[in-house]
């Protein structure tokens, strides 16, 4: 039986990401994100969020829960297509248009046939 867990690491490194782009101190993060200090101090030390803390974190990166989940066991997990995972983030950002986003993943589709026909013998 194959089981899945939070994947920690990936977590801190967004959350460390955003924090050193916005130049936030966990503190002024954790007050952003609506958490407690303590809980981006037990991350930071390897343990696992609970289910809500998990929920809020996840929501307010903009970034699905499925990104930050591993799969234990061997189990061959298989990837989304890419335009999958992008159509939330870019749907979600402010500054695009329904327009904009629909020539983006347009583009972005482009690229991946163009990619993908580069690599058939």
């Amino acid at each position: 039986m194959t089981s899945s867990k939070i994947n920690v690491a990936a977590l801190v490194a967004s959350l460390d990401a955003h924090r050193e782009g916005h130049s936030l101190s966990w503190r002024q993060m954790a007050k952003d994100i609506g958490v407690s200090p303590s809980l981006l101090s037990r991350l930071r030390n390897g343990y696992r969020p609970d289910a809500d803390g998990f929920a809020t974190l996840v929501t307010w990166l903009g970034q699905p829960a499925e990104s930050f989940i591993i799969q234990e066991g061997g189990a061959t997990v298989q990837e989304p297509e890419l335009v999958a995972q992008l159509a939330p983030l870019l749907r979600a950002r402010s500054d695009l248009t329904d327009d904009d986003v629909a020539y983006l993943e347009d583009v972005i589709q482009a690229t991946i046939r163009r990619v993908k026909s580069q690599k058939q013998p």
